[in-house]
C-alpha cells in the first residue's frame, strides 16, 4: 500500500508545481523583434532524414536571402535518434535538449518511441517529452478540403490530459494498474483562448468544444466549463460542445462537415480526432502539425517514422507532404506569410501532378519535389 500511495503523492505534488509554472509562463515570442531566428532541424528516425532533406531544400530556397543576411539560421540538431536515446537511456539526452533550447522554433521529423516488446527500454515518447519540456501547450492541425466545404483547424491541448503522466502510472499489484488524467484551470484557459483568438482573427469562425464530460465529470467537465467561461469573452463567436464519439461520427457525415470550423480538445481526444480528420483530407501523410508555446514552437510531420518503408527499401517513395505542410506553418508562425502561401500553392500543384503513395507503384518523392520546386 505504501509504495503506490507515495507515488501518487509525488505525482500530485509535481502537478501542482507544474500548475504554478503555467501561471507564470511567458507571452508569445515576437519574431519581428528578434535579430536572428534560429530554426532547429531535427531529422528524426526512419524516413525522417529522407523527407527532411526535401524540407530543408525548400526552406533554403524560400529563405535564401534571409539566411545569407543572417536574419534566419537553419541549425542541425544532432542526437534525437532512437539509437542515441536508447544508448543513453533517456528520452531527451541533456546535450540534445540544451541544443534545442538554443533555437526559437523547430522543424522535426518523426521519431520512433522505443517498444519494450521489441526488447528496447520503455522510454517515453520524444514528442510528449518535448511538448512538456518546452511547454508547447497548443497542438494545432489544419485540415482543408475546399471541394467539400471543409475548413477545419484543431486546437489540441498538448501538455495535460492522459499523456502528461503517460509513463507514470502505478501497478497496484499483479492484477491491477492505474493511469492518470490531469486537467487544470490554467492549462485549459490558455488552449481555449488560443482557439477563440484564432476564430476571432479569421472571421469569427465557429468553435466546438470536444469532451466526454458526461462520463469524465471531473476532468472533462472542468475542461468544458472553462472553455465556456472563455467563450463569454467572445460573444460574437458561435460556440457549441460535442461528445468525442459523436464528433468523430459527424466528421464523416457530409451533412455536418461544413458546420465545423475550430475545434478545442483535450490531449487524447485531439490525438485521435486529428488523425481521423487528416485521413479524410487524404491521409496523415498530407497533414502538418504545429506545437506552440510562449517561448518555443515545434512543427512536425503528423505521421510516424515508417520502419516498414525502411525495411522494404521504399524511402524514395516516402511522401514529403506532411513535413512540407509543417514547414509552411513554421514560415507563417515566424512572420513569412507570403513565403508560406507560395509553399502551400506549390504543394497543391505537386499533389495534383504526382501521386506519392508510399509504395513502389506510386510516384517517387523526387517527381513530387520537381513539380513543387518548379512552382515555388
Amino acid at each position: 500500500m505504501e509504495s503506490y500511495t507515495e507515488s501518487f503523492e509525488k505525482i500530485v505534488s509535481e502537478q501542482l508545481a507544474r500548475l504554478e509554472k503555467i501561471k507564470a509562463s511567458p507571452e508569445y515570442t515576437d519574431f519581428a523583434k528578434l535579430d536572428k531566428i534560429v530554426v532547429g532541424i531535427i531529422n528524426g528516425d526512419g524516413i525522417g532524414p529522407y523527407i527532411m532533406a526535401h524540407a530543408v531544400k525548400v526552406l533554403n530556397t524560400l529563405l535564401g536571402e534571409e539566411i545569407s543576411s543572417g536574419r534566419v539560421e537553419l541549425r542541425n540538431i544532432e542526437g534525437l535518434t532512437l539509437e542515441n536515446r536508447v544508448a543513453k537511456l533517456k528520452t531527451l539526452p541533456d546535450d540534445v535538449l540544451a541544443q534545442i533550447k538554443q533555437c526559437n522554433v523547430l522543424l522535426k521529423g518523426p521519431t520512433t518511441t522505443p517498444d519494450k516488446s521489441a526488447g528496447l527500454p520503455n522510454l517515453e515518447s520524444a514528442n510528449v517529452a518535448l511538448r512538456r519540456e518546452l511547454d508547447l501547450f497548443a497542438n494545432v492541425r489544419p485540415v482543408s478540403i475546399p471541394e467539400k466545404g471543409i475548413n477545419w483547424i484543431f486546437y489540441r491541448e498538448n501538455t495535460e490530459g492522459e499523456y502528461v503522466l503517460g509513463s507514470r502510472g502505478v501497478d497496484v499489484n499483479d492484477e491491477m494498474s492505474i493511469d492518470f488524467k490531469v486537467i487544470t484551470d490554467a492549462g485549459t484557459k490558455r488552449i481555449a483562448k488560443a482557439a477563440f483568438e484564432y476564430a476571432k482573427n479569421n472571421g469569427n469562425l465557429n468553435v466546438s468544444i470536444i469532451t466526454k464530460a458526461n462520463i469524465m465529470k471531473k476532468t472533462d467537465g472542468k475542461f468544458k466549463d472553462i472553455c465556456y467561461e472563455v467563450a463569454k469573452g467572445y460573444p460574437q463567436i458561435k460556440t457549441d460542445d460535442w461528445y468525442v464519439d459523436i464528433a468523430a461520427a459527424n466528421l464523416v457525415n457530409p451533412q455536418m462537415q461544413k458546420n465545423f470550423n475550430v475545434f478545442v480538445l483535450p490531449n487524447l481526444y485531439g490525438d485521435i480526432i486529428t488523425d481521423e480528420a487528416a485521413q479524410i483530407q487524404g491521409g496523415v501523410g498530407t497533414a502538418g502539425s504545429a506545437n506552440i508555446g510562449g517561448s518555443y514552437a515545434m512543427f512536425e510531420a503528423v505521421h510516424g517514422s515508417a520502419p516498414r518503408m525502411i525495411a522494404d527499401g521504399l524511402t524514395d517513395y516516402a511522401n514529403p507532404s506532411s513535413i512540407l505542410k509543417a514547414a509552411s506553418m513554421l514560415l507563417r508562425h515566424i512572420g513569412f506569410s507570403e513565403k508560406a502561401q507560395r509553399l502551400e500553392s506549390a504543394l497543391a500543384k505537386a499533389r495534383t501532378a504526382a501521386n506519392v503513395t508510399g509504395f513502389a507503384d506510386g510516384d517517387t518523392a523526387e517527381k513530387f519535389m520537381a513539380v513543387l520546386l518548379e512552382n515555388l
